[in-house]
């Protein structure tokens, strides 16, 4: 008998890409993206960031690990694919006087030589793209050596982690994609950053301030594309449950006691520093 094995296909990287490019640019992002600015600071100083570092934020989305840097004086350029969410960043430099360069890029097909950067930077956003290894060779292929990554991953089982596994009941992701929330595994990025050094990871906790938990599913329905497109694709039955499915979500990680919403959500802070 001859018994034959299954043809895997490879994952459609482009079309993931494309779908993720629409949902992230839906909504507006900076909404959420500002209320996260304590991360980009912490993260500056886990990499022990100098004035006379030349910084790259990947995926930089409205720029709050970028405004880090520049407000210690660094030369830093700015990159997201989402032309909009550069615009708001650099609305942002504008305002606080602060120097900076901001440019579209694809976090997967970076525009810059190798070794071209003291610091890569990257805060809640190179863990969305949809080729994990390809895109920690860029990171790595644009870091100097002796140069530091510095990275913010939400982590498995985090809050918002699974608010991603979540989305997954109602929608699966494309096949052969792996979770954006793999990136906050120290199993996974001692794999993706093997051969570049060593890896530093630490357990960091942010903290979701909300007035409700119908204030916070109004903006994140609202404002944060990932949400907003999901709950878009659903029919009315299964919108209704995914409302109620992330309200229980809600309830078993907010502290608050108070009709408030604090929510801690877990995150790897990663430190790579190359090898020379």
């Amino acid at each position: 008998m001859n018994i034959q094995t299954p043809v895997v296909s490879a994952p459609d990287f482009a079309a993931v890409k494309t779908k993720q490019h629409a949902a992230w640019s839906s909504g507006d992002y900076a909404i959420i993206g500002t209320t996260l600015q304590i991360v980009g600071e912490n993260l500056c100083e886990a990499v022990d960031l100098r004035s006379n570092h030349r910084v790259l934020d990947v995926a930089a989305g409205n720029g709050n690990a970028s405004l880090a840097a520049a407000r210690r004086f660094a030369d830093v350029v700015s990159t997201d694919y989402v032309g909009a969410l550069l615009d708001r960043g650099r609305a942002r430099a504008h305002a606080e006087r602060l120097p900076m360069t901001f440019q579209e890029a694809d976090a997967e097909n970076l525009p810059f030589t190798d070794a071209s950067f003291d610091v890569v930077l990257s805060t809640f956003g190179v863990m969305f793209t949809p080729n994990h290894e390809r895109a920690a060779k860029e990171l790595i292929r644009v870091c100097k050596p002796g140069g530091k990554i510095g990275l913010a991953n939400w982590t498995p089982d985090s809050f918002i982690g699974q608010v991603f596994k979540l989305f997954g009941k109602y929608i699966p992701p494309a096949p052969g994609t792996k979770s954006p929330a793999l990136w906050g595994s120290r199993v996974h990025l001692e794999i993706l950053f093997r051969h570049t050094g060593s890896v530093q990871a630490a357990s960091r906790y942010f903290m979701l301030r909300y007035r409700s938990p119908d204030h916070w599913l109004e903006v994140f329905r609202t404002y944060y594309g990932p949400v907003l497109k999901t709950f878009a694709a659903l029919d009315t039955e299964n919108q209704a449950s995914l409302d109620a499915d992330l309200r229980t979500l809600i309830d078993r990680f907010n502290v608050a006691k108070d009709g408030t919403v604090v929510v801690p959500s877990e995150y790897l802070e990663v430190v790579v520093t190359k090898a020379t």
